[in-house]
This record gives structure tokens, C-alpha cells and sequence, in this order.
């Protein structure tokens, strides 16, 4: 699957992948903050500008980004993916560890969570979108599943409007009937470990990396190097976007 994304700045090749509901344009900040690298933000299968398949694992998703780097001839990029793109970088590391230059997990390690976003997935779906006729209509429908507006705010740019009616952009069935393997975590079949560089970086208040993770993360990936940054969450790189690049630039100097 060929997948949508956007370019900013020149020089080395470095290849980000957004989280669940994302697209690769939250990562214009991050993308216009790192200089020298040609960023090349990547809009998953199933969200931001990317062709819907009803197929959602993470060998899928992995291949696609393989796909990508090959069909753009990046040679062996760096490779940073955020929660689920985190999960996809890390399976393509493991699946073709010859293709990538450089693996970055940002606020997720290799290991199956027991939260669902199922829930949220559902109201998003239970929304009349007749009756939406701007974001207000949908933030008020969602308020329910998502108390935090912050959070609605993420969830509802994925909300479009096209000819005067509203709809998703991303593909909620897929991602509904997929939601158990997103979640979860398991090698690709005939994969071994990625020994290139790897940098596991997370924020000092979430739970997403936690000590218990990191016999996996440095059996999958012995060179891994764990960074905290403290009073980042889940969304690190926008909580704490000056220490976030900097720590991704210092790595990748090193």
C-alpha cells in the first residue's frame, strides 16, 4: 500500500509514524524543530490521507512503511514512531532490521496493554454526522466518552467536512474490528532482533515504559538507550517538544 505523507527540510532521511487517530501532520512542530533531516511524516493505512484496508496488524502496517522508504529510495533511514507508530517502527526494525539506520519508540515499548480504545471508537461511531454541521456538534456528542477536551480536540481532527456534510477520516470499522491485536504485541514470524541503534524515549508521567518492559526491549533491541523526560505524558513530543527534540537530535548525532 502505497500511504500519503508530507516532506519538511533536507538532509538526512528520517521517517516518522503517528499514534492511533493521528496523522503525520501532528508532527509538523516536531518536523520544523529537527534540522538537517529530510522529515518525512507518514499518514498510517486507515487515517490521515492514507487508502483504507480492511486489514490492520502490525505486519501489515510495518510492510507498508518498508514499502515506502523503498518506493522513495531512503536507503537506511532513522525511524520514529509515536504509541502505535511506535509498535510499527519496532516491527519493521524486527522484520528487516538491514532497511533501517536507526530505531526511535516514543512512549511505548514491546509489550501488549490492557486499556482499549474501543470505547472511544464507538461513540466516534455513534455520532450522527446528519446533525453535525460543525466540530461544536461533535465535541458535545463525544463528551461523554472523552471528559477531556484536549483529548476531543485530538480525536475530532479527524472530523472533515466536505460539500456541507461531515464525516471521519479515519476508517473506525477496521480500526474497531482490529483494536485487540492494536493493543496488544507479538514478534513477526522469522523475526529476530534489531542490534542497530535504538532509543526508547518516555515521559516521566505516563505508564506506557515501565520497568518491567525493559528485559523485552533490550532482548529485541541490545543496543536499546532509555530516556526519560520528566513531566512529559503519553503525547511527549507535544508535553515537552523542546526536550523531545533535543534528546531525538543528540541521538542521532551520537
Amino acid at each position: 500500500m502505497r500511504l500519503a505523507y508530507s516532506e519538511f527540510g533536507a538532509g538526512r532521511p528520517f521517517v516518522v509514524l503517528h499514534g492511533l487517530f493521528g496523522s503525520g501532520r501532528n508532527w509538523s512542530g516536531f518536523a520544523r524543530r529537527l534540522t538537517g533531516y529530510r522529515v518525512i511524516a507518514v499518514d498510517a493505512r486507515n487515517h490521515g490521507a492514507s487508502p483504507w484496508a480492511d486489514d490492520m496488524d502490525y505486519a501489515a502496517m510495518a510492510g507498508d512503511v518498508l514499502e515506502l522508504i523503498e518506493a522513495l529510495s531512503l536507503g537506511r533511514p532513522a525511524l520514529l514512531g509515536h504509541s502505535m507508530g511506535g509498535k510499527t517502527a519496532m516491527t519493521a526494525a524486527l522484520m528487516r532490521p538491514e532497511a533501517i539506520g536507526a530505531l526511535i519508540a516514543a512512549d511505548v515499548a514491546p509489550a501488549a496493554y490492557s486499556h482499549s480504545h474501543l470505547p472511544l471508537v464507538r461513540a466516534m461511531q455513534a455520532v450522527d454526522l446528519s446533525k453535525v454541521h460543525r466540530r461544536a456538534d461533535a465535541d458535545a456528542a463525544l463528551a461523554g466518552a472523552a471528559p477531556e477536551p484536549a483529548m476531543r480536540d485530538f480525536i475530532l481532527q479527524n472530523l472533515v467536512f466536505e460539500n456541507g456534510a461531515a464525516h471521519w477520516r479515519i476508517n473506525l470499522a477496521s480500526i474497531a474490528a482490529h483494536m485487540t491485536p492494536l493493543i496488544g504485541w507479538s514478534v513477526p514470524p522469522g523475526a529476530g532482533v534489531y542490534d542497530g541503534p535504538t532509543l526508547f524515549v518516555h515521559g516521566g508521567k505516563s505508564a506506557y515504559v515501565r520497568p518491567e518492559h525493559r528485559g523485552e526491549i533490550r532482548r529485541l533491541f541490545p543496543r536499546a538507550e532509555i530516556v526519560t523526560i520528566d513531566g512529559a505524558g503519553h503525547w511527549i513530543h507535544s508535553d515537552r517538544p523542546v526536550e523531545f527534540v533535543a534528546t531525538v537530535a543528540r541521538f542521532l548525532k551520537d
